[in-house]
């Protein structure tokens, strides 16, 4: 006899590819409702109230921040009387952004093919901080092909993983961690210490669903491609600053055959990054098989969590 798979897990299973659902149906709502745009004005406030140049209130900011993410994924399950699919699906449609990533990447593509170089660097920064105005339209699909696989980890992968493992809280609490990395967590002169308790905080709950998107891509690349993959992401993610976006780009790399990384420009500041896989730099084109790439790896996600919910109905009746 099969021991059956926990009830609340395959519930939760359920309410993530519920979730992951809705945002492709619906997508994000605008900003004024958007409980995420609401979350950064209020830690926005609390940061100009609590900033200094040291580590230790940078520490109350995060707590103060993950507190607020396990709050409302409390009372959002207490709102759907304790029923871990809604609260869940609920939690991870609000968390995600996958449909905008995809829809963005795609426009972008779009005014590359079209010859509108201009147009495509004025929409970059819907995507990514980097300046956009000394890009080629090589530099631009390699930034839009980073993005997305780093962003689809943070905005796709994580908010399934943490709904998955500890439901609405754990999607919330993941979005609020994500959201203060990108307001605080960069290197900057104000935020050099105080941003790292986000940054840090985000690098741990990031560090799985990193790996396991990393996993997905080898699995979609096929069995004649996946070993390159995977060791393309052994041997050049290390080299990358961030421990999970070299993953996760590194992978695309190797799915894709093409070589991202180089040099960056934020603003003033000028980062030399690790080349990440080998072939030539991304054109129009890969922006295209790109998004492919992380629609398929979404909806693969969507049938796990079906599979998974239909086999811990059947183990239970069994």
């Amino acid at each position: 006899m099969r021991r059956p798979l926990p009830g609340t897990l395959a519930q939760r299973s359920l309410g993530v590819a519920a979730g992951l659902l809705l945002d492709r149906a619906l997508g994000e709502p605008p900003d004024r409702w958007h409980p995420v745009a609401g979350f950064g004005t209020v830690m926005g406030r609390l940061e100009r109230r609590v900033h200094a140049d040291a580590r230790t209130p940078g520490v109350v900011y995060a707590l103060a921040g993950a507190g607020l993410g396990a709050l409302a994924g409390v009372l959002l399950h207490r709102a759907t009387g304790g029923r871990p699919v809604p609260a869940v699906a609920v939690a991870v449609q609000v968390a995600s952004a996958g449909r905008m990533l995809r829809r963005t990447a795609t426009a972008i593509g779009q005014r590359l093919e079209d010859d509108d170089l201009e147009g495509a660097r004025a929409r970059l920064p819907w995507l990514v901080g980097r300046d956009p105005s000394a890009l080629d339209a090589s530099g631009v699909a390699a930034a839009v092909v980073e993005s997305l696989a780093e962003n689809t980890v943070d905005a796709v992968v994580a908010p399934a993983f943490w709904g998955l493992v500890a439901g609405a809280p754990g999607a919330l609490v993941h979005r609020a961690v994500n959201t203060m990395d990108a307001m605080v967590g960069h290197r900057s002169p104000r935020y050099a210490r105080f941003g790292t308790a986000a940054a840090r905080a985000d690098d741990v709950l990031a560090c799985v669903p990193a790996r396991l998107f990393a996993g997905l891509v080898a699995v979609l690349a096929g069995p004649q491609h996946a070993g390159h993959v995977l060791r393309t992401v052994y041997r050049d993610a290390p080299a990358h600053p961030s421990p999970n976006a070299g993953v996760a780009e590194a992978a695309f790399a190797g799915a894709l055959g093409v070589r991202l990384g180089g040099p960056l420009r934020y603003g003033e500041r000028l980062e030399h990054r690790p080349t990440l896989g080998q072939g030539p730099r991304p054109g129009p084109a890969d922006i295209a098989r790109a998004r492919l790439l992380v629609d398929r790896a979404e909806l693969l996600m969507v049938a796990a969590c079906v599979a998974l919910w239909c086999l811990a109905r059947r183990t239970r009746r069994t």
